[in-house]
């Protein structure tokens, strides 16, 4: 059972996908998506769903800091849905507060430089959303 983790942006989409296992996640790819041009990369997202076998998918929920509900978090609301509804594969919404701040905090430790940074951070996003909600089932 692999389950994909998604950190859903304005101009990207970053993916990882958990191993085979669900203990551990890997950030596999950034998505360039146009939110205002309409183009929301569901066939590249479907394309990697058959290819790995996906049994479910976790997008990260940007709430608020005071845990309401703005527009990033509505936005990807919407994209969860559009996935559930498109590919027939549960989809679960995951609090991703601080992810990319955390995300941000790794690249920075590891001496990234800002442009390398800046191609990764969507994707070390995803993979800090999904290992997050790994951990949490495997405490379940």
């Amino acid at each position: 059972m692999r389950v994909m983790g998604l950190d859903v942006g304005s101009k990207t989409v970053g993916v990882a996908i958990s191993d085979a296992m669900g203990w551990t996640a890997q950030g596999i790819e950034t998505i360039q998506i146009d939110e205002d041009r309409n183009m929301f990369g569901y066939k590249r997202i479907g394309q990697l769903i058959r290819e790995y076998e996906v049994s479910k998918v976790v997008v990260g929920l940007p709430k608020n800091m005071n845990n309401t509900i703005g527009p990033r978090a509505e936005a990807s609301q919407a994209y969860a849905a559009a996935i559930e509804a498109k590919y027939k594969v549960p989809v679960e919404l995951w609090d991703e507060r601080l992810s990319t701040m955390a995300a941000e905090r790794v690249l920075l430790e590891a001496d990234m430089s800002r442009s390398k940074r800046k191609k990764v951070i969507d994707k070390m996003a995803a993979v800090m959303i999904l290992q997050g909600y790994l951990d949490r089932q495997s405490n379940l």
